[in-house]
This record gives C-alpha cells, sequence and structure tokens, in this order.
C-alpha cells in the first residue's frame, strides 16, 4: 500500500491490518495532516474578516438556488421548493435589514422565487384538473 492512500476498511478486515495500515498512515501522513489543518486555518481566517452579513447573505442566496433547483426539475419539486423558500424567508424576513445592503435585493429574490413557486404550483394543478377532466 503507497503511503499517501489510508486502509479501505470492511467488516472483514482485521484489527491487525487496520492498525498495520494506521502506522503506515501516521507516519507518512502528517505532512499531508499538518497542510489540511493549516489551510482550514487560513480559511478560517479569511473568513473572520468578512462581514457576516456578507456571509449570511450568501447562504440566503443558496437556498434561493435550492428552490429554483426544485422549481426546475422534472417535474418540479414543489415540497423541497417550498422548504427551501421557507427557509429563504426565515432569513430574509426574520433578519431585515441586518442583512445590509443587500437586504433588499434579498428581498426582491424573495418575492419573486416566491411568484414563480405560486406559477408553477398552477400550472401542476390545472395540468391535472385537465387529464382528471379528460379521463372523466
Amino acid at each position: 500500500m503507497s503511503g499517501d492512500t489510508l486502509a479501505h476498511v470492511t467488516e472483514e478486515t482485521s484489527d491487525e491490518q487496520v492498525n498495520d495500515h494506521a502506522y503506515e498512515y501516521d507516519h507518512d501522513g502528517d505532512t499531508q495532516v499538518d497542510e489540511a489543518l493549516d489551510a482550514m486555518a487560513e480559511v478560517r481566517r479569511q473568513l473572520a474578516e468578512v462581514p457576516a452579513a456578507v456571509v449570511v447573505a450568501n447562504h440566503a442566496m443558496g437556498l434561493y438556488e435550492l428552490a429554483a433547483i426544485h422549481l426546475s426539475a422534472s417535474p418540479p419539486d414543489l415540497v423541497q421548493a417550498a422548504l427551501s423558500i421557507d427557509a429563504f424567508a426565515c432569513l430574509v424576513e426574520g433578519l431585515g435589514d441586518r442583512i445590509g445592503e443587500n437586504a433588499p435585493t434579498l428581498r426582491d429574490a424573495l418575492g419573486n422565487i416566491r411568484i414563480a413557486f405560486v406559477q408553477i404550483k398552477k400550472q401542476i394543478t390545472d395540468a391535472a384538473a385537465a387529464e382528471e377532466a379528460a379521463a372523466g
């Protein structure tokens, strides 16, 4: 086994095999672990320099995007879209102007995704009603 890979552990793997590979990892992986820890520390330092309002706004937009993905799926997943929209609304409406200069944009985005949800739900409802009428 090379020094830069971990043992694949299955139910059939013996404790002795795991311990042998753990030593290889501990011995050869120290540099990789240290590099990963250093990189994580750097990311944390950089994130600490960003205002929380910017980070929250970015996460809120992630929820917006998640809702849009579920609405544009074929067929649309209204349950998952509604959850994403509700979570987005919790941040936007719950925090209000505390989100900072992005608050108006986020409120507009919330309104737009809600309109899209209603329109798509109506299309689905109308199509189901038309199918039912044609069948019955």
